[in-house]
C-alpha cells in the first residue's frame, strides 16, 4: 500500500511489511487472521496522537492491541491500522491507595512493582499477562471479582486519545461520558493510553482450599453458602476432567499477614473437606497471584499453548445455572474440552458491579461459566466455536450474557440485544468522540 503515514515522524516505528504486521493477524484464540495494513508499535502517547487524525482522513480503521489474549480476532484490524500499545508499560504516580499506569502494561509488572509497596489492585484476573488497557476495554473478571466487582469498576480514572487526536483525561466526575464507553467498549470510542486505578494493602500470605466433589450439586451448594457467608477472600470453581468422569473442584482462598494466621479446621469447615482427598496449600501472596505461570509452562510444553483456544464466556443468573449447567453437561465429552480444557465456574454478587457496558444478567447473584477449550487443529477449532454458539443461545433464552473476549460469533442483532439498555451510552459517545467510525466494532 501506499504509505499514508510516511509524512509522519514517530518515537515508536510504523511497519507495513506483511512480515512484521503478521503478529497483528493473530491473538491467543489461534482461530481467525485479519491481516491489517500496517502496524504502529507506539513509544508515546505522541505516536498515537498523530497517527489519528491521518488513519481517519484516510479511511483506514483503527484498532488498539495489547498482549492479543482474545479468543476471535477481537484485537485485529482487517485492511486497518492495529496500534501496538505493549511498549507503553511505566508505572506512574504510585501513592499508599492508588497508582497510575500505562495501557501497555501487564498486570504481572503492575503487581510486581505494587508489591515492593505492600500495595495490591483489588481485583486480579486468573492469568497476569494481559496488558491493562485491554482487561479494562473488556471488564477483567478474577477470583475476588465477588467483592470487588471487575476490573472495569476499579478505574479511578483513564487518559484517552480519541479519533481526533486530542488526548482527554476522564473520570467518573470529568467527561463522564467517555470514561463509561471506553471501559467495557472494546475500543470503539478511543484509544486508552493511561489509566488510574485504586490499590490495597497486600497480604503476605495466601491459604488456599481445594475440595473436589464428585456432583456438581455439591460444588454449586458450597459455593453459594461461602458467597453468601464471605469466609473465603477468593472464590472459585472448576469442572475437570479425569479418566473416570468429570470432578468438581472448589477453589477457595483466605488473605492473611502474620501474625494473624487464619486456623484451616475453620476455612475447611462445612464444605465437605476430606483430608485424605482434598488439599490445603500455604503461598505467598506473589506464588498465589502468578499461581498459572506453571500451567502456561506446562502448555507450552504440550504445544497446547499455540494450539487453537476456543474459549467462550457466558454470564447467568443463579436462578438458572442449574439447569443451564446440567444441560451442557448432559453429553460433555473431554474431547469436547481437548486435552487439558475445563469449565470455570465463578459465583459473584452483583453490588460492586457498575459499569454500564459489562452487561450483566438479572438478579443478586450470577455465575460466570467459562468453557476453556484446546483443539487440535482448525476444523476442530471450528466445530468447538459452533459448540460455543449453541451454549451462548442457550444461556440468552433463560438471560444469560455473553463476556465477549471469548469466541463465540456475534451479529448485529446480537450486539444490539447484549448492550441492551446501554446502546445509548456507547452511541452518544462515539457520535462525539468518533463521528467518522474510526474504531469499528470488528467482531460483528
Amino acid at each position: 500500500m501506499t504509505n499514508v503515514f510516511s509524512h509522519l515522524s514517530f518515537d515508536g516505528t510504523m511497519v507495513i511489511d506483511p512480515a512484521e504486521t503478521a503478529f497483528a493477524a493473530t491473538d491467543f484464540g489461534g482461530i481467525v487472521g485479519y491481516p491489517p495494513l500496517a502496524v504502529l508499535r507506539a513509544r508515546s502517547t505522541a505516536d498515537i496522537e498523530a497517527v489519528l487524525p491521518v488513519a481517519a482522513a484516510n479511511n483506514i480503521s483503527v484498532v488498539p492491541r495489547g498482549c492479543g489474549h482474545t479468543s476471535l480476532g477481537q484485537a485485529q484490524a482487517l485492511d486497518g491500522l492495529v496500534i501496538d500499545l505493549t511498549a507503553l508499560d511505566e508505572v506512574h504516580d504510585l501513592t499508599e491507595d492508588q497508582v497510575t499506569v500505562d495501557a501497555g502494561a501487564t498486570w504481572n509488572s503492575l503487581l510486581a512493582h505494587t508489591l515492593q509497596y505492600g500495595l495490591t489492585p483489588r481485583v486480579l484476573t486468573d492469568y497476569l499477562g494481559t496488558s491493562i488497557g485491554g482487561t479494562l476495554s473488556a471488564g477483567g473478571i478474577g477470583g475476588t471479582s465477588h467483592r470487588y466487582g471487575v476490573q472495569t469498576d476499579n478505574a479511578l480514572a483513564l487518559d484517552v486519545v480519541t479519533a481526533d487526536g486530542a488526548t482527554r483525561h476522564c473520570s467518573p466526575t470529568e467527561l463522564p461520558d467517555l470514561f463509561h464507553a471506553v471501559l467495557g467498549g472494546f475500543g470503539q470510542c478511543g484509544v486508552i493510553v493511561r489509566a488510574t486505578l485504586p490499590l490495597i494493602p497486600a497480604p503476605a500470605r495466601v491459604r488456599r482450599v481445594k475440595v473436589y466433589y464428585p456432583t456438581i450439586d455439591e460444588l454449586v451448594a458450597n459455593q453459594r453458602s461461602l458467597l453468601a457467608e464471605g469466609r473465603f477472600d477468593f472464590l472459585q470453581g472448576e469442572i475437570l476432567p479425569t479418566p473416570g468422569g468429570w470432578v468438581y473442584m472448589l477453589d477457595v482462598a483466605s488473605y492473611y499477614t502474620p501474625p494473624h494466621e487464619p486456623y484451616d479446621d475453620v476455612l475447611a469447615s462445612g464444605i465437605g473437606f476430606v483430608a485424605s482427598r482434598d488439599k490445603i496449600e500455604d503461598l505467598t501472596y506473589w506464588e498465589f497471584a502468578t499461581r498459572l505461570d506453571e500451567t502456561v509452562t506446562y502448555l507450552e510444553g504440550t504445544g497446547e499453548w499455540e494450539t487453537p483456544h476456543p474459549w467462550p464466556n457466558l454470564l447467568l443468573p443463579d436462578a438458572e445455572l442449574d439447569a443451564f449447567t446440567s444441560g451442557i453437561m448432559a453429553d460433555l465429552e473431554h474431547a469436547d474440552m481437548g486435552a487439558s480444557g475445563l469449565i470455570l465456574l465463578y459465583p459473584m454478587t452483583t453490588a460492586a458491579f457498575g459499569t454500564p457496558l459489562f452487561r450483566l444478567p438479572e438478579g443478586s447473584t450470577i455465575y460466570l461459566v467459562a468453557g476453556l477449550r484446546f483443539a487440535t487443529d482448525a476444523a476442530k477449532a471450528q466445530d468447538m466455536v459452533t459448540k460455543n454458539r449453541r451454549w451462548y443461545d442457550a444461556a440468552v433464552s433463560v438471560g444469560g450474557t455473553s463476556y465477549p473476549t471469548g469466541a463465540i460469533p456475534f451479529t448485529s442483532a446480537d450486539w444490539t440485544r447484549h448492550l441492551g439498555t446501554a446502546q445509548a451510552v456507547l452511541a452518544e459517545a462515539k457520535a462525539r468522540y468518533d463521528p467518522s467510525n474510526l474504531f469499528p466494532r470488528r467482531f460483528a
